[in-house]
């Protein structure tokens, strides 16, 4: 219960924040959610908790917020400007990746306290990072295709939940499977594996049914021109 509660009390605030930086920087302040959101993924799901009797990692409630992101720019700004943010979270998570490899490489003094703990936290991120570009692209693009299509088909504005909802349900599927398989087939036994996927799956496709009134939020918001 403890973990339910305050696992709401997340998706509230992440997606509280996400509002906030859209108002305050506009279609600037997307991109750069973009950035942060696909890195801080990428940390979150080292730590695994328990919900529902099932072990599912963290990080599914930031990185449903990408989604998020790459649907209000197709709605509000176009197919391009979606695609540009997702090369935009691409090159984020490469970058962070060389770089930490690197850092960890520094030889630490005798009194240092940093390079074991970042050894745990980082050591797993070239193989994370791989099932994560993989299942970033794959998705990400199908989702703003799908999401293309479905504005052509359904374009009224009170359509918009089936546009989110419609592009979500199968990129997202694309990006569990993808991911848990690169980056998590053998290191979990299977059965570990399985619930992984399936949480992984349900809890970003709940997630991102969730935050449609954020988008429709965020839709009619006033924010500053580039």
């Amino acid at each position: 219960m403890y973990n339910l509660t305050l696992g709401v009390v997340f998706a509230i605030v992440n997606f509280g924040l996400f509002l906030l930086c859209y108002r305050l920087f506009g279609r600037m302040g997307l991109y750069a959610w973009i950035g942060m959101a696909t890195v801080l993924a990428n940390i979150q799901v080292v730590k695994t908790i328990e919900m529902f009797g099932l072990v599912m990692t963290l990080g599914n409630t930031i990185y449903a917020s990408i989604y998020l992101v790459s649907d209000l720019l197709n709605e509000k700004y176009g197919e391009k400007a979606a695609k540009k943010a997702v090369w935009f979270g691409f090159f984020t998570l490469i970058a962070t990746t060389i770089i930490m490899q690197l850092v960890l490489l520094f030889e630490p003094v005798e009194t240092d306290i940093a390079q074991e703990p970042m050894e745990m936290l980082f050591g797993l991120m070239p193989r994370l990072a791989l099932g994560s570009l993989c299942a970033y692209l794959l998705s990400q693009f199908v989702d703003v295709k799908i999401y293309s299509w479905l504005k052509k088909r359904c374009p009224k504005p009170n359509q918009l939940w089936i546009r989110n909802n419609g592009s979500t349900l199968f990129s997202q599927l694309l990006d569990s499977l993808t991911f848990c398989t690169i980056a998590f087939l053998g290191v979990y036994p299977m059965e570990v594996w399985w619930q992984i996927l399936l949480t992984t799956y349900l809890i970003k496709f709940v997630v991102s049914a969730a935050s449609t009134p954020v988008l429709y939020i965020a839709r009619s918001m006033k924010v500053p021109e580039e």
